[in-house]
C-alpha cells in the first residue's frame, strides 16, 4: 500500500503548532488530541520541526517545569524526516524504524499535505493481511 492510500483512509488532517507558542501550550494540545506529536509549522505549509511527547519531557528532565512557557522552537526536532504520498508502507517501515521515529509529515512539492504514525503503519499492514487471508478463504471455499 502507498501513504495515499492510508491519507484516504484516515484523512489528511494535521494536527500542527507555530513555533513561538509555548511548550504548556502544545503539551496541552498533546493531551486534548490525544496523539504523541505536533509538526511545527508557521505557515501551515512549510515544516519548521516536530515536537513529540518525547521532546517535552527531555525539556522538562533537562530544565525544570519552567521550560514549559519557553516557545516550541527550543524543544522541537529541526531535522525532520518526511514522506510522499508515493512512498509504500514497506519503505515507511524501514525507515520509521531506522531513524527511531513514530511519526513522519507527508510532503507533496514541499507543502505539508498530511501525516503517518507508526501505528497507521501497522494498521494499513494488518488490514492487507486480513484481506489476503479472506480471499484466500474464499478460493479455497468457492474454488474461485
Amino acid at each position: 500500500m502507498r501513504v495515499s492510500g492510508i491519507l484516504n483512509d484516515k484523512g489528511a488532517d494535521v494536527a500542527t503548532i507555530t513555533s513561538d507558542r509555548t511548550l504548556a501550550d502544545a503539551a496541552d494540545e498533546l493531551r486534548r488530541l490525544r496523539i504523541g506529536a505536533l509538526v511545527v509549522t508557521d505557515d501551515g505549509q512549510r515544516i519548521e520541526g516536530m515536537l513529540s511527547e518525547r521532546d517535552v519531557v527531555q525539556a522538562v528532565a533537562l530544565f525544570g517545569h519552567g521550560v514549559l512557557a519557553r516557545p516550541v522552537s527550543t524543544a522541537m526536532s529541526a531535522d525532520v524526516w518526511t514522506c510522499s504520498p508515493e512512498d509504500s508502507t514497506e519503505e515507511l517501515a524501514r525507515s520509521m524504524t531506522f531513524h527511531r521515529t513514530r511519526h513522519l509529515p507527508v510532503t507533496s512539492e514541499g507543502r505539508l499535505v498530511g501525516i503517518v504514525s507508526i501505528g497507521d503503519i501497522v494498521k494499513s499492514r494488518l488490514d492487507e493481511l486480513e484481506r489476503e487471508r479472506d480471499q484466500l478463504t474464499n478460493y479455497i471455499t468457492t474454488g474461485r
